[in-house]
C-alpha cells in the first residue's frame, strides 16, 4: 500500500486545560508512532502546544499554525478557514480530528472522535453561550466527517441516538491506559500507603465534586486522620468547589493538587489508600481504568460505561444518593476482603484497555477512510 499522507487536527488542545481529551491524544500517537513508521503524519498545532508533546519520529511533522486554541472563536474560525487550505496544501490523504470537531469543507476524507455527547444528554452542565457551539459544531462533524470513532458503546449508542447517521459510519474504539499505572500498582505496599482517598478529575459540574466533598466532611467523623485529594485542572466548577471547602472547615482535610505533571500523579496511585470517582456522566472515564491498573482499591459510581469498563473490578454506587457515596467510601476503606479482592481485579480488569490495540484500530479507519475517496 502507498504510504498515507495523514494530517491530525491537534489545534483543540491546550496544555493542562482540557483535561482526558490531551491525555487521549499523547498517548494515542505515542502509540501510533510504535507501529506506524511507513505513513507521513502532519500535526497542524496550535500556539500554546509546544513539540514536545507529540512523538520526535522522522515520519511525524509539527505545522504550526497562527491561532490560539485560548481564543475559541479564532480557533473555530481558524478550523474551519485555515485548516482546509492547509491539509490542501500539504496534500493529505486524510484528516484525524480527535477533539470532537473537524473542518466542514475539507476536501480530503475526515475521521472525528467523539469522547461523549453530554451537550445532548445533560445541556444544563454547559454555559448558555457554549452551547450553540457544540450543538452546530458536532453536528456538522458527526453528519460531514467520512467516518467516527466512538471511544465507548454508551457514546456510540448517542450518536445513533441524536444524529441520523449510518451505524456503519462509527467505529468502536476504546481508549488505552499508560503502562507506567501496572508498574505502580506492582510497586505499591499495604505499609506505605497513606491515608487519603484519591479522585482524579475535572473540577466539572457533572463530575459531582461538589456532593463528594459534602459527604467527606461527614465521612471524617468517623475517620478523621483521612484527607480527600483532587487532582485535576480547575474548570467551570473550580471557584465553588473552593467556596465550599473553605466554607465546609475542611482545608486541611481536602487538598486541591490542580494539573499535575504524570510523575507527580504516578506518586499520588502509588500510595492512595483508595480512588474514588463519582461522576454523574461520562463518555469513557479513564482515571478509573488508571486506578485499577495501578490496583488502588476503587469505587465509583454505578452508570455506564463506568459500569462495563469497570466490570467486577471497582465498588459501584449510585452518584445521586449522598448516603450511597457514604457507604462506599466506609467500605472502600475498611472492608480488608473486599480492598483485596479489587486490588487483585483491577490490574487484571485494566489489561483490556491499550493504546496500541487503540492506535493499530484508528490507523485502519484511517487508511478505510482514505480508500474510501479513492477513484
Amino acid at each position: 500500500m502507498t504510504p498515507l499522507r495523514i494530517g491530525v487536527n491537534a489545534l483543540y488542545l491546550i496544555p493542562g486545560g482540557v483535561g482526558g481529551t490531551e491525555i487521549y491524544l499523547r498517548y494515542l500517537l505515542s502509540a501510533m508512532a510504535a507501529i506506524d513508521e511507513a505513513n507521513e503524519y502532519y500535526i497542524f498545532a496550535n500556539r500554546e502546544t509546544s513539540s514536545d508533546l507529540f512523538p520526535s519520529r522522522p515520519n511525524f511533522h509539527i505545522v504550526p499554525q497562527p491561532v490560539r486554541a485560548m481564543n475559541r472563536p479564532a480557533r473555530i474560525l481558524w478550523e474551519q478557514a485555515g485548516l482546509p487550505l492547509a491539509a490542501r496544501r500539504h496534500r493529505l490523504d486524510v484528516l484525524f480530528n480527535p477533539g470532537f470537531t473537524a473542518p466542514t469543507l475539507c476536501r480530503c476524507p475526515t475521521v472525528t472522535v467523539f469522547h461523549d455527547l453530554q451537550h445532548k444528554r445533560h445541556p444544563e452542565y454547559f454555559r448558555w453561550f457554549d452551547l450553540p457551539f457544540w450543538r452546530l459544531f458536532l453536528w456538522l462533524a458527526a453528519h460531514r466527517s467520512t467516518r467516527l470513532i466512538a471511544v465507548s458503546e454508551a457514546t456510540r449508542a448517542d450518536l445513533l441516538r441524536y444524529y441520523r447517521i449510518a451505524e456503519s459510519k462509527i467505529r468502536l474504539v476504546p481508549e488505552g491506559v499508560d503502562e507506567h499505572f501496572f508498574e505502580v500498582g506492582r510497586r505499591r505496599r499495604d505499609e506505605e500507603l497513606r491515608p487519603y482517598v484519591l479522585v482524579v478529575s475535572t473540577l466539572h459540574p457533572h463530575k459531582n465534586i461538589d456532593h463528594l466533598v459534602r459527604v467527606f466532611a461527614e465521612f471524617l467523623r468517623g475517620h478523621p486522620q483521612f484527607r480527600l485529594v483532587i487532582s485535576g485542572f480547575r474548570g467551570f466548577q473550580g471557584e465553588a468547589i473552593e467556596k465550599l471547602v473553605a466554607e465546609l472547615g475542611l482545608k486541611e482535610a481536602v487538598e486541591l493538587t490542580g494539573w499535575l505533571p504524570r510523575e507527580r500523579l504516578y506518586d499520588l496511585f502509588l500510595r492512595a489508600h483508595a480512588f474514588v470517582y463519582p461522576s454523574r456522566f461520562e463518555g469513557f472515564g479513564l482515571p478509573v481504568i488508571e486506578a485499577l491498573a495501578a490496583g488502588v482499591p476503587t469505587a465509583c459510581s454505578d452508570i455506564e460505561p463506568l459500569r462495563s469498563n469497570a466490570g467486577d473490578a471497582a465498588l459501584l454506587f449510585n452518584p445521586a444518593d449522598d448516603s450511597a457515596i457514604c457507604d462506599a467510601l466506609e467500605r472502600i476503606i475498611s472492608d480488608a476482603a473486599l480492598r483485596s479482592r479489587l486490588a487483585a481485579a483491577g490490574p487484571r480488569r485494566a489489561e483490556a484497555f491499550s493504546w496500541r490495540r487503540a492506535a493499530e484500530a484508528t490507523l485502519d479507519l484511517l487508511q478505510e477512510a482514505a480508500i474510501s475517496r479513492k477513484p
